[in-house]
């Protein structure tokens, strides 16, 4: 589905993306796991437009999309919920949702009640103003306004920063969820045990480059992983 091909990105003479590769299949979750300023987040604003490569090529159901602006990547299919989730805070929930679905033309009721379904505590807060909600509740309001868009492919940038474990597991059980409806995921999480659990492939990044990938199973279960991340 998503084929990205030797991308180097520069913030200034700052080199930050080296010769990055990877590829998400349809129907997969892929990780990119790594440190603090290891290029994640710079990778995925790669994908979805707002920074652009020097180099290489990005590829979405065949097409090139490596030039395209930010706002049409959702007509072909791509969400992305960025770090620190940027719900309109003074929009209620029910807004933010709907904002969602601006590319779809119209609203509709099944996709409100289908958000409601994955996310419960949205129906309850509904007429809530966003910028009152827990750090949890806007985490769930902005993965369930990129839903609103019908994507093939979400991207999640660090779903379950700042907030408690318990609803750390209730973010992941939703990645869970939304995964088996068939939609493909690329995350990028600190959390490398939480995502390496549910991920079909992921890919390791270093001082900007891919330094290691496998399945979710493999990287798990290696010595340097473990060490590094895991804290085995």
């Amino acid at each position: 589905m998503l084929k990205v091909d030797n991308l180097n990105v520069y913030y200034g003479k700052i080199h930050a993306i080296r010769d990055v590769s990877f590829e998400v299949n349809t129907g997969e979750i892929v990780s990119l796991i790594g440190a603090n300023g290891a290029g994640k987040t710079t990778t995925l604003h790669t994908v979805s437009g707002l920074l652009r490569s020097t180099t290489g090529s990005i590829t979405f159901d065949e097409k090139d999309i490596s030039h395209l602006e930010p706002h049409k990547l959702i007509k072909y299919g791509i969400a992305h919920v960025p770090e620190g989730r940027h719900v309109f805070l003074q929009m209620t929930v029910l807004e933010n949702l709907e904002m969602g679905a601006f590319s779809m033309n119209k609203v509709l009721k099944e996709d409100i009640e289908r958000v409601y379904d994955l996310f419960p505590r949205l129906k309850e807060r509904k007429s809530q103003v966003a910028g009152t909600l827990s750090g949890g509740e806007q985490q769930m309001l902005a993965m369930g306004r990129a839903i609103m868009s019908h994507p093939k492919l979400l991207m999640l940038d660090e779903p379950s920063m700042g907030l408690s474990p318990i609803l750390v597991d209730q973010i992941f059980s939703i990645i869970k969820d939304l995964h088996s409806i068939g939609t493909t995921i690329l995350l990028v999480e600190q959390n490398a045990g939480k995502a390496l659990k549910i991920s079909d492939r992921a890919y390791v990044l270093e001082s900007g480059r891919i330094v290691l990938s496998g399945t979710g199973k493999e990287l798990s279960e290696s010595p340097e992983i473990k060490k590094a991340y895991l804290g085995g």
